[in-house]
């Protein structure tokens, strides 16, 4: 029996996946369901009696070309490849003179592997790195200074011009020399440069399929987060839409199903709120504890409140943030208090509770005093939520059409943080920020050099265009740190500001050098790399 029971969700598992990555974009059509059973047992949640199946991430892949090389690709390409690229070039191009055979062929391309973890979303379009390498046993040598041209990318194991695409990439191609001169130039990745073209939703595949628990499951779900979230779609299987205010909070949002009960009286609820509340403040398991009391809904607030004043900070943090999930702003003052004491060890999970969960004016008044905390890693986090609330004191200048400089004025230490993970910027902290005079560093190609020899009174910036035969272009800039930024980044045809169209690697690169030698006095951060493919296999 429980052998049929685990097969039967095995296979209610296996549509959920297969409607996720062939349609979830349309709604299912409701079946008929019967009235709710009456005298469900008063402990039965929605995990005890289905699978919630939440889709995170997805691999994806394909294959496509990295163009604007200077005959650094090569012609090389395994037979199927090049018969689905010159399918997909002429499919994009929409043009029948185009030589889909000859751009392929270049020594400026290069055909590569595009590879990537798409993450699920909730709607619309998400960006996500994407790593490109060049083919295994092809003569191509170097990406650098490439740009991957549009590539669809499809599940991972699957290949071909009728697989379902999940997500498009596309954008300069970033070979990292922060960390390693010698880089590793047959692979690179796009920063941001893949965007998802699928939605998310939650499946509950019931372990012994029946329309009447599935009712169940709905209308609790209805009742507790509102209408439209949840419809059934067959007997053992119930799709739920992410609320909007768990957009970024997937996997919350999957514990708090699973802690939902199914039976809600106001007796049991009274029972719960009791036995969760004190597996909070003294127990061992405060993560269920505090997840149980979400799910339960705003009649936890009563149990909640004294808790913010209780003498354990974890407490505190766990009954604010909770209060706070639910929609109640008395758990706002505690969550601030943490993530103002230097002392503390759960100010980051304050700032990000206080970010997801606090009203807009509340949330960015909070972040931008800690834009002037002592501690930048506080200082760094604070931005980036800032950012991600698209607050006015963050101040945001496209570079070339490649990379941000955005800066952030109301902090009293001077630091640059450049990212390698996520859209390309350049973050100024503290400016303007200006250099010293008696400047020379040079790019680790020799291509850039910038110089400002003592008693100069403006900074020279020269660029080796290899391409154009070895041709030179020199341009002035000031000492502000913006400038050279702008000189070294913008497009030579930019009205406003013509600039020398600098790379972002070699553009952050050179500001390191300046950081390191004292040129720039400002402390210089850098972002992770992508998590995907550090183990690169030769």
């Amino acid at each position: 029996m429980k052998t049929n029971n685990m097969m039967t969700v095995w296979m209610v598992c296996v549509a959920a996946v297969c409607v996720f990555l062939c349609g979830c974009g349309k709604k299912a059509r409701e079946a008929p369901i019967k009235a709710a059973p009456a005298g469900i047992d008063l402990e039965t949640t929605i995990g005890s009696v289905a699978e919630i199946i939440a889709i995170d991430a997805v691999e994806v892949r394909g294959y496509s070309l990295v163009g604007g090389l200077r005959g650094t690709g090569s012609s090389e390409c395994p037979v199927r490849i090049r018969a689905y690229l010159e399918q997909y070039i002429l499919k994009q191009l929409r043009k029948e003179q185009i030589d889909a055979e000859g751009i392929i062929s270049s020594h400026d391309t290069a055909v590569v592997r595009v590879e990537g973890v798409m993450p699920a979303v909730v709607s619309g379009r998400e960006s996500f790195d994407v790593r490109v390498v060049a083919l295994a046993d092809t003569q191509t040598t170097s990406l650098e200074g490439g740009w991957l041209y549009g590539t669809e990318l499809k599940e991972a194991g699957r290949f071909g011009m009728t697989m379902r695409v999940l997500a498009d990439a596309k954008g300069p191609v970033y070979i990292d020399t922060i960390e390693r001169a010698a880089a590793e130039k047959r692979v690179g990745y796009v920063l941001g440069g893949g965007r998802t073209v699928t939605e998310y939703y939650v499946s509950i595949a019931l372990r012994q399929p029946d329309y009447r628990v599935a009712s169940s499951i709905r209308n609790r779900l209805i009742e507790r987060f509102g209408r439209d979230i949840a419809s059934a779609v067959s007997p053992g299987l119930v799709k739920v839409e992410v609320p909007a205010k768990y957009k970024n909070r997937k996997q919350r949002f999957v514990e708090i199903l699973k802690a939902t009960y199914l039976s809600h009286t106001a007796e049991a609820a009274q029972g719960r709120l009791k036995r969760f509340a004190k597996m909070l403040s003294g127990g061992s398991e405060k993560d269920a504890a505090e997840i149980a009391l979400e799910a339960i809904g705003n009649v936890s607030f009563g149990e909640l409140a004294p808790l913010l004043n209780a003498g354990n900070e974890e407490v505190r943090l766990r009954a604010g943030r909770c209060m706070l999930n639910l929609g109640s702003d008395r758990g706002l003052a505690a969550l601030r208090q943490i993530a103002m004491d230097n002392n503390s060890a759960y100010r980051m999970e304050a700032l990000e509770a206080i970010t997801l969960g606090a009203r807009r004016n509340d949330a960015t008044a909070i972040l931008r005093s800690l834009l002037r905390d002592g501690d930048f890693d506080i200082r760094l986090a604070a931005y980036e939520s800032l950012r991600r609330l698209d607050d006015v004191v963050i101040r945001r200048r496209l570079i070339g059409g490649t990379f941000y400089l955005e800066e952030v004025a109301q902090t009293k230490q001077k630091a640059m943080f450049v990212s390698r993970s996520g859209r390309p910027r350049i973050v100024l902290f503290g400016g303007p920020i200006k250099c010293r005079r008696n400047i020379f560093v040079r790019s680790i190609d020799g291509g850039i050099t910038i110089n400002a020899p003592s008693g100069q009174e403006y900074v020279s910036i020269m660029c080796k265009y290899r391409r154009r035969g070895d041709a030179v272009a020199k341009l002035k800039s000031s000492f502000d740190v913006r400038d050279i930024i702008r000189t070294l980044g913008e497009q030579p045809l930019n009205k406003t500001h013509p600039g020398l169209a600098a790379g972002y690697a070699d553009t952050i690169g050179l500001l390191k050098q300046m950081c390191d030698k004292g040129v720039i006095e400002a402390e210089f951060r850098v972002g992770p790399l992508p998590k995907i493919g550090l183990n690169i296999k030769k």
